[in-house]
């Protein structure tokens, strides 16, 4: 929801830091909120309207850190279809909450 709105603090909020982003060729680490101000015009500039999860499976658990494949979906505003990539997410309970702290994907 915090993504779709361009929330970047309520979309930061769900991550734990430092954070790291496998994509594109590259790792990110983003040290802390804030270092990703752009994202959300980069992903217009391709006509992206909104984001949605098409699946999102636990593949491993364990009681403080859980692995998910998952499969997301960016959607023009007309609600067709723009593109979509498997990704796998690194959820982590840490400071008292559950939080992401790593993902990868195959989009750009």
């Amino acid at each position: 929801q915090t993504f779709n709105a361009r929330d970047m603090e309520g979309w930061e909020a769900t991550y734990h830091f430092p954070h790291v982003r496998i994509a594109s060729g590259e790792v990110s680490i983003l040290p802390e909120a804030g270092m990703r101000s752009d994202t959300f015009d980069r992903l217009a500039e391709t006509g992206w309207d909104r984001s949605a999860w098409l699946s999102r499976e636990v593949v491993q658990c364990g009681p403080e850190k859980a692995h998910l494949a998952t499969v997301f979906v960016r959607y023009r505003a007309d609600g067709s279809e723009l593109s979509r990539f498997d990704s796998m997410y690194i959820v982590e309970f840490k400071n008292g909450r559950w939080g992401i702290t790593g993902r990868s994907s195959f989009a750009p």
